[in-house]
């Protein structure tokens, strides 16, 4: 779509004004505010061209104009001024993901924390696939008599727990038996490469235990299956209900809570760009659902060329566009970096 020189600053100055204010905005508006070098009159006609192009939309006719979703589409792919975040602001990100963090779990819901706080909007993450993670070692605690801990680590720095009851006769130093073989028979294994076959041999070997292996072996099972599903982290969920726009529409509130309640929803919204590097969907493009009145910037994180799961910021169509692009694109970068240091 062709725009001369004074359509594009005028529809730059439209979104940017409606991005600030989140209301319409007219030709007196902009003629005040911007120096556009032309009167409120042309302004207005060339604004009522961009609307026939289907860039800019009308709520009332005594209104002015806001940006249609074509109309922020061109905003993103051609007017958009690139930002960077701040060296503070890069500071407060690696001091909040790079302190006290012992397993990628909590690497990732501290992710759509800050994803969020940098932002006021709210922040998403799609935990790491467990496709292709490798066990290193299980262990059995005891917690208390006739309870146990089981912990199921892998190279991601994933750390799978269940907790299962034991007979009273079942010591520390045979949970500690029971571990050291469950390793030695495991470890070394990706998921995906479990066998029935390994788990009969560790049947065999701990024939002594048949009381406890039984409901064991199931918890590992299940630890491990429970695994498969990546996991949704979300920050800031009642951000997006506070913009101004979703403030007085009780069904858009709804339509909103729906979704980020949906995991499947989210996890599908997130993986269908998490092979890519960033995506912008705004507001109809959205296939995931129906939410026209939304906006969802994402990217993928990686380790080497492997791409391990995406983030993203999903707030109103009047989002700012920049700031979230400089924000998803910074911390998916670093996030990549530290998971480095959990797959090496």
């Amino acid at each position: 779509m062709y725009l001369d020189e004074r359509k594009k600053r005028i529809l730059q100055a439209v979104v940017q004004d409606y991005i600030a204010t989140a209301e319409p905005v007219g030709s007196r508006t902009l003629a005040r505010k911007y120096n556009l070098g032309v009167s409120p009159a042309t302004i207005r006609n060339e604004m009522a061209d961009l609307e026939e192009m289907g860039l800019l939309e009308q709520p009332h006719t005594s209104a002015g104009r806001i940006p249609s979703d074509l109309g922020y589409r061109y905003y993103v792919d051609y007017l958009m001024e690139k930002t960077h975040l701040t060296a503070e602001e890069q500071d407060f990100i690696v001091q909040s993901l790079a302190t006290k963090l012992q397993a990628v779990e909590e690497l990732i819901a501290r992710t759509s924390e800050v994803l969020s706080a940098m932002t006021n909007l709210t922040g998403l993450a799609l935990g790491p696939q467990w496709a292709g993670s490798v066990i290193l070692y299980i262990e059995l605690l005891p917690l208390v008599p006739e309870k146990a801990i089981l912990l199921v680590v892998t190279n991601m720095g994933t750390i799978q727990h269940r907790f299962l009851e034991i007979p009273d006769e079942i010591t520390a130093r045979d949970l500690a038996v029971i571990s050291e073989v469950l390793t030695r028979h495991l470890r070394g294994l990706t998921l995906e490469r479990l066998s029935r076959a390994a788990l009969r041999d560790i049947r065999d070997e701990l024939a002594a235990y048949r009381r406890v292996v039984g409901l064991v072996l199931e918890a590992v099972e299940d630890a491990i299956g429970g695994g498969r599903a990546e996991r949704i982290y979300l920050g800031g969920t009642l951000n997006i209900l506070n913009q101004p726009e979703f403030r007085r529409d009780l069904a858009k509130v709804k339509d909103i809570l729906n979704v980020l309640e949906t995991e499947h929803l989210l996890r599908q919204l997130l993986l269908e760009e998490a092979g890519g590097t960033l995506a912008i969907r705004i507001g109809g493009e959205n296939r995931a659902f129906n939410m026209p009145y939304c906006s969802i910037v994402t990217a993928s994180y990686r380790v080497g060329d492997r791409v391990m799961g995406a983030i993203g910021l999903l707030g109103p169509t009047r989002m700012e566009y920049a700031r979230a692009v400089a924000t998803i694109e910074f911390m998916s970068s670093f996030l990549s970096e530290m998971l480095a240091h959990f797959y090496r």
